[in-house]
Order: C-alpha cells, then sequence, then structure tokens
C-alpha cells in the first residue's frame, strides 16, 4: 500500500458531505429503477396517444430493459476509468435529457428510440450506488447505507405503476417521462458538489477489451430479450426465440472465457472464486424474483380478477412498502449484532410464508386478505436483501468491489426478468388447464349446470340469442375461476423458490460487518 493510499485512509470522513453526495446518487438510483415500472399502469394511454399497436406498445419496457443490462456491468469499468462522480454525471444528465425526449415523442420508433438510449445510461445510476456504500463509507456505517439501498430497491418498483396511474390521471402520459427533471436537477448538483469520493485511472482505457465488450452486449441483450419476449411468443416454437438462445448459449461461455484470460477485462469475474459472493449472487437473484414477481403478480390478479382501478390496486399495494420501511431500521441494528446467515433464512422463509399463504387466493380477495401475504413478503425480501448485501460484500478485497457490485444488480435484474418470464409462462399454461379440468368436470348434461345455464338464459332474454349468451357468461365464470387458480399456483411457485433460497444462504460463511477490508480503491 502507497504512502498515499495510507494518508487517504487515515483522513477523517466528513460526514455530512458524505451523506449529501450519497443522497443525491440514491435519488438519482430512485429514478433508474422507478422508471422500469412507471410506465406499467399507462401503457394503454400511451398507446393511444401515439398510435401504437398492441404488440409495438410493449417494446417501451423492454427497449429500456435491454440496454440497462449492458450498462449495469459495464458501470464498474467505467466507474474504475473516469471515477464514480463523473460517471454518475454524465449517466444523470443523459437520462434527464432522453426523459424529455420520451416524453415529446410523436411515434412509436420514436420513442422505443430514446427509451432504449434512456436505459442505457441510466443503468450506470444503479450499480456505482452500490459500489459507494462498501467503499466510501466507514465499517461502522456501510450497514445504514445498505438499509438506504435497500428501501430504495424496494421501494421503487412497488409504488412506480401507482405513481405511474395517478400521474397519467392528473396530468398526461407524458408526465411520466417529464417527472424525472425536476428531482435529476437535484441529483445533478448534489453529485457535482459532494459526492467526489474517488479518482479515475485513465490507464485503463489502454488495451480496452472491445471484445469483450461486444461478446457481453451479446450475450446479455440477447438473453433479456429472450426472458422478456419468451412468454409471449410460445419460447422455442418462435424461430427468433430458438435463434436468439443459440446466439446465447455461444456467446456466454466466450464472453466468460475472454474475461477470465484477458488482462483487462470487461467485467472482473474472479470474485466468483469468492464462496460469499457466489452465495450472495444467488440470493440476490432469488430476491429480483420475489420483488418484482410479487409486484407483478399482485397488481396483476386485483386488475384482472377483480377489476380494480390503478388507484385501487396502488391502495392495496401500499401495504408491502410500509412493512419495507417499518423494519428496514431494525434489519440495520440486527445485522450489526446477529449472524448474516441468520437472517437471510428468517427473510427468505418470512417471504416463502407470505407466498405460500396467497395459495389458496379467491376471486373475493381485496386489501385485508392480501395485508397478511404482503406484510410477510415485504418484512421479509427487506431482511434478506439488506443481510445477502453484506454477506455479498463483506470479505471482498477493496478493488473488486465496483465489479462486484455491477454483478450483484445484474443478478437482481436478470433474476427479476427470469422470474416474471417463468410465472407468465405459469399463468399462461395453468390458466388452460384449470380451464380444462373445470369444463370436463361440469358439463352441459349435468342437472344443476343445465338449470344454472337456462336461469342466465333468462336473464339474457332481450339478447338475440339468450342461450349463446348465457353459455358465453357461464365461460367467462370458469375463465375467471381458472385464472384465479392460477396465481395460486404461481404464488406457491415463488413461495418454493423463496424457501430454496433459504437453505442456500446456510452454505456462506459468516462475516462480520466490522471485520471488511478498508475501503481504498488500488490499482
Amino acid at each position: 500500500m502507497t504512502d498515499a493510499v495510507a494518508k487517504e485512509e487515515a483522513a477523517p470522513v466528513n460526514w455530512t458531505v458524505l451523506m449529501l453526495g450519497f443522497a443525491g446518487m440514491v435519488i438519482g438510483q430512485f429514478m433508474a429503477i422507478l422508471d422500469i415500472q412507471i410506465v406499467a399502469a399507462s401503457l394503454s394511454q400511451i398507446q393511444a396517444g401515439i398510435g401504437a399497436s398492441a404488440d409495438e406498445i410493449s417494446w417501451i419496457q423492454t427497449a429500456y430493459l435491454i440496454p440497462e443490462v449492458v450498462m449495469i456491468p459495464l458501470s464498474g469499468f467505467l466507474s474504475r476509468l473516469w471515477g464514480t462522480q463523473k460517471v454518475f454525471l454524465a449517466s444523470c444528465l443523459g437520462f434527464l435529457v432522453t426523459s424529455v425526449a420520451v416524453g415529446l415523442s410523436s411515434s412509436i420508433e420514436m420513442m422505443i428510440f430514446f427509451r432504449a438510449i434512456q436505459g442505457f445510461v441510466g443503468g450506470a445510476m444503479i450499480p456505482t450506488v452500490f459500489a459507494v456504500a462498501f467503499t466510501a463509507f466507514p465499517p461502522e456505517k456501510r450497514v445504514t447505507a445498505s438499509v438506504i439501498m435497500g428501501l430504495i430497491v424496494t421501494l421503487a418498483p412497488t409504488i412506480g405503476p401507482t405513481l405511474g396511474g395517478h400521474l397519467t390521471e392528473w396530468l398526461s402520459w407524458r408526465w411520466l417521462f417529464f417527472i424525472n427533471v425536476f428531482p435529476g436537477l437535484l441529483v445533478l448538483f448534489l453529485v457535482g458538489r459532494y459526492a467526489n469520493f474517488d479518482k479515475g485511472d485513465m490507464s485503463l482505457a489502454k488495451g480496452f477489451d472491445w471484445i469483450g465488450l461486444a461478446l457481453m452486449a451479446v450475450f446479455l441483450m440477447c438473453l433479456q430479450f429472450i426472458l422478456e419476449e419468451g412468454a409471449k411468443e410460445d419460447w422455442f416454437a418462435n424461430d427468433l426465440i430458438l435463434l436468439l438462445t443459440v446466439v446465447v448459449a455461444i456467446t456466454g461461455p466466450v464472453f466468460v472465457w475472454r474475461s477470465l484470460t484477458s488482462s483487462n477485462p470487461i467485467v472482473e469475474l474472479r470474485a466468483f472464486t469468492n464462496r460469499n459472493f457466489v452465495v450472495g449472487v444467488i440470493m440476490t437473484f432469488i430476491v429480483g424474483a420475489a420483488l418484482f414477481g410479487g409486484s407483478f403478480l399482485m397488481p396483476l390478479f386485483l386488475s384482472r380478477v377483480r377489476d380494480y382501478s390503478a388507484a385501487e390496486v396502488g391502495t392495496t399495494m401500499i401495504v408491502s412498502g410500509l412493512s419495507m420501511f417499518a423494519v428496514g431500521p431494525f434489519v440495520g441494528r440486527l445485522v450489526r449484532k446477529v449472524d448474516a446467515r441468520i437472517l437471510m433464512f428468517t427473510g427468505f422463509m418470512m417471504a416463502a410464508w407470505g407466498m405460500w399463504d396467497a395459495r389458496y387466493v379467491t376471486g373475493d380477495w381485496g386489501f385485508w386478505e392480501f395485508a397478511g401475504v404482503q406484510a410477510m413478503r415485504g418484512a421479509g425480501v427487506m431482511i434478506a436483501m439488506i443481510a445477502s448485501q453484506q454477506v455479498t460484500m463483506i470479505t471482498l478485497p477493496p478493488h473488486m468491489v465496483k465489479n462486484a457490485s455491477g454483478l450483484v444488480n445484474l443478478s437482481r435484474n436478470v433474476g427479476g426478468a427470469m422470474g416474471l418470464a417463468l410465472l407468465n409462462t405459469s399463468l399462461t399454461e395453468n390458466s388452460a388447464r384449470h380451464m380444462v379440468e373445470l369444463t370436463s368436470a361440469v358439463d352441459q348434461t349435468n342437472t344443476q349446470m343445465r338449470q344454472m345455464i337456462d336461469a342466465m338464459a333468462q336473464r339474457f332474454a332481450d339478447s338475440v340469442d339468450p342461450h349463446a349468451s348465457a353459455l358465453k357468461a357461464v365461460s367467462g365464470m370458469f375463465q375467471k375461476e381458472a385464472t384465479t387458480l392460477a396465481f395460486g399456483d404461481a404464488f406457491a411457485l415463488l413461495a418454493v423458490a423463496c424457501a430454496f433460497a433459504a437453505f442456500v444462504t446456510l452454505l456462506s460463511r459468516p462475516a462480520k460487518p466490522g471485520g471488511a477490508q478498508p475501503p481504498s480503491e488500488v490499482h
């Protein structure tokens, strides 16, 4: 260690400056994560506003997510090259400009183009915050930073659809993107003034691994496309999905080989030689599936089965966010005193318990029925997330933290995408299976069934064909019940995944928060 580095470590930390800079980065991270989900409740309004088809409008989400997964691991290298502050400022400025451009879009092609750039440049704001928490903060304050990050990562996707629905209702769908300008300007000020946490090393630009970058980009973008579009395209029955799967199977291993053999790799994969890091990445992957999966299933059930409006869905979903906020400070204290493995196990089991209870969901479930489920899931995910952050990063040497933070955040995003893909497939296949089971169990020769159809035909006596209208209504009742049963199966699937994760946590080694190496950046 050089004398300069030693002096830097010995210098006292200005807590106020550190927190102001970190607060600016956290707000930026919140914007970047929020923008993934904020359009979810307003796709129909956007579709009408720009004259897009139903197939095209889904690309507003996909175009953001596919480039983002490339920037998330790349941001670690860029932070080491230019310094965290410069990377974050460039990312935030690009995010603001493209947010305005997306909001001003007059066609679907224009919107998809700017949305893709927005996702790419904004992706750097997510993992850099994670790295700062473990490099700029003194060991005794890192848990506090982890709690703050945990609240942001979990809160943003939870409130995104609700906030988006209200903004569209009060103003217009364009404000889903214009709203980024106001907090974004605050971010630029705080980060530009207070977030000078480290210096870059321009010597890393020599021998830049362009081949590795190309392999990583192709591998991650194809993988994300498969996960996003696979369920809608019937997976390998679609030629494009099949082709991209072959591309992923080739570029993935080649990228790993390139990263391990290159003298200056884009992504430092040697962090995977650390046992706790491997376990932590698996945990984060499943946290992503539980977080995004739960935030996907419940609103979808409430809108599809209960016909709830965006505001009603938001009111029901708020329990999850409140439970996360309630347990966050307590987890921050516990993780300083209790073995993080115990907390991870407890958190995942709580999330599994909540999801398992939801397997009994019925068409009458609303706010109070979901309250207990959300409280258990929300608290469990928060506990598991904060504890897993400690286990994942605490035993890594400081020079690996920036790259490792990108890999951790990538695992959460890919876990969320894979979780949504599996849940979508589960809902589609199980709905069809339950529909067959219900209709085969009761046919029109059944006396009770015939009586019900006759009674409903009388209600549709004014229609052109009362009997056909009655059959359609009965079919709708069966379809609703089959869909409800499929949602129960999906909740159970998430519960099993969380329970599996709980036992994987036992493979990690104990690590004390105060036992990390000094947060210096060594080049």
